[in-house]
């Protein structure tokens, strides 16, 4: 719909309008944020070593930090947390040799980033 404004309230209307512009994009990033956030636990669980299941099942999603404007999110391992860079990267054994690493982190995170860049992309797109 359009409203007639003067002439002299041309910049508050403006800004007016980028503000709330401003304000649904800044939801819709959120939004894929915490949903990328997911994605990249699901990924990890799914690719995760599972002798037992413990570490496959210690994953868990955190907002770490929020404000009006941005989100960050952790994803980590609640109580096996030790464990992440000896099965990422492999280690050494204890009488010599090394055990095999188990790339499960970086390519959540990597499905992660492509995700949401994606629905970022699609957010803005509306």
């Amino acid at each position: 719909m359009m409203e007639k404004v003067k002439i002299g309230e041309l910049a508050d209307a403006i800004m007016e309008g980028l503000e709330e512009y401003k304000d649904l994009a800044t939801d819709e990033m959120k939004k894929s944020v915490k949903k990328s956030g997911k994605i990249v636990k699901q990924e990890i669980e799914k690719n995760a070593p599972k002798r037992t299941g413990k570490y496959k099942k210690s994953w868990a999603v955190k907002t770490t930090k929020e404000d009006a404007n941005s989100i960050e999110l952790t994803v980590h391992s609640r109580n096996r947390y030790q464990l992440a860079h000896l099965l990422e990267f492999g280690h050494a054994k204890r009488g010599g040799g090394r055990v095999r690493a188990i790339p499960h982190i970086a390519p959540a995170e990597e499905v992660g980033v492509k995700e949401l860049e994606d629905e970022i992309e699609r957010a803005l797109r509306k």
